[in-house]
């Protein structure tokens, strides 16, 4: 039997290796899918072969994903539960594409992760495999072990002779980390109570160290990223510098008790500098060039959407229909934003775009305008209204009637 594992390097995809021999007798091929997160390969290959694979895949993906993933995100405006910026979530399906890709190529028989049976991220592996490779077979080694912890599975780990530099029992902490964002979950973040304290955080700057503020123009081509202060920048190479920008101002923080697809609240900490920048300064090109009911009906389909890929339902007909709207709706979507960057905080400098629909001649109290012409709109404007207030009063005056004739009876029967 061959199993293909996705693979991180942490605690819990370094003690499946071993766990698998173990259980299965099987050969495991280590695929790590790098979407920004692999500081030294050569590190993660000693790492795997130490705990047991016979081989390991190490794919960067990462243009692809901001190209083909982020960007369709940050077009739609996405964000889950009005906080989460589906860093984690996003990620996932791309992972089990290049991993179904590794499994047919080595013709293994089974697909292997290492999600918990609580969290989200097995549904979204296990949702991606079904559409993609159907006829292998699914193994989740913590809905099979005896392992019930983090403290226990680094107890196998050690046993095992499996290095794992950074974690230990202090620094417990379960992560998720990508060109996108960094998660947070486990040990004191779980205290809902209490603030975190400041280590957890990896990228963001303290507010106390942040430095003096600075000035930012993102521009806009067709939808999609296309400048930071009048620089054109490829994709992936636009993001990262971003990410730098934000995070040394402390942008991009996040901390959310969110409803998890399995039915539990979880607590989680994120951060998401450069996403932060760029869902802030789309916004206020949106308010430049799109209508109030274009605005509304995306910010209606955008929560939709949210909840498709934090559901790992990005394999779906609703997902690319949702998609299409977006690219199309966003064309227009064209211009520039300057934000003021300070402390954690991101001030609306100038917008320009010239495909805007602001009309300051129209709007300003200082142009000559006959407001007679108001009094006619709202007349209009409220005909249905009208129709609705006349016949909810008909109504009532109606059950008014109904309630006096039934006290009549009720007063008549007692004095038989």
């Amino acid at each position: 039997m061959k199993a293909v594992l996705a693979y991180s390097g942490g605690l819990d995809t370094s003690i499946i290796i071993p766990w698998l021999i173990e259980q299965y007798n099987c050969e495991v091929v280590a695929v790590c899918i790098n979407l920004g997160s692999v500081e030294d390969p050569q590190l993660l290959r000693q790492r795997a072969a130490q705990a047991g694979a016979s081989k390991l895949y190490i794919i960067d993906a990462r243009r692809e994903f901001v190209t083909r993933y982020l960007w369709p995100l940050v077009r739609s405006g996405a964000c889950y539960e009005g906080v989460y910026l589906l860093g984690t979530a996003i990620a996932r399906p791309l992972q089990a594409v290049h991993q179904v890709r590794v499994a047919r190529a080595e013709r293994a028989d089974a697909l292997v992760h290492g999600c918990t049976g609580k969290g989200n991220d097995q549904i979204r592996f296990e949702m991606a495999y079904r559409v993609l490779a159907p006829q292998l077979r699914v193994i989740a080694p913590w809905r099979e072990w005896d392992i019930k912890s983090r403290p226990e599975a680094l107890e196998y780990a050690q046993r095992h002779s499996i290095p794992l530099d950074g974690i230990s029992r202090q620094n417990i902490y379960s992560r998720d980390s990508n060109i996108w964002h960094t998660s947070h979950e486990g040990g004191e973040i779980e205290e809902i109570a209490q603030l975190p304290p400041e280590r957890i955080y990896q990228h963001t700057a303290a507010l106390d160290e942040t430095p003096e503020r600075e000035e930012v123009e993102i521009t806009w081509q067709a939808g999609a990223p296309a400048a930071v202060n009048g620089n054109s920048m490829p994709p992936l190479e636009l993001l990262l510098h971003l990410n730098q920008l934000a995070a040394r101002h402390g942008i991009g923080r996040a901390d959310i008790v969110e409803s998890r697809i399995t039915g539990m609240k979880s607590r989680g900490l994120y951060e998401t500098p450069g996403g932060t920048l760029l869902y802030r300064a789309q916004r206020e090109l949106e308010s430049l060039t799109f209508s109030r009911e274009l605005r509304s009906t995306k910010s209606l389909l955008a929560d939709k959407y949210a909840e498709l890929i934090y559901s790992g339902k990005w394999f779906s007909h609703l997902r690319e229909a949702i998609d299409s709207f977006m690219e199309h709706v966003t064309q227009a979507l064209s211009g520039s934003v300057q934000l003021t960057l300070y402390r954690g905080n991101m001030l609306t400098g100038g917008r320009h775009s010239n495909y805007t629909l602001y009309d300051r001649e129209l709007s300003s109290f200082d142009t000559s305008y006959n407001h007679q012409d108001a009094a006619g709109f709202i007349k209009l404007y409220g005909l249905q209204t009208d129709r609705i207030v006349q016949e909810r009063e008909g109504a009532r005056l109606h059950a008014k009637r109904d309630d006096h004739d039934l006290e009549y009876e009720q007063i008549e029967y007692s004095l038989q």
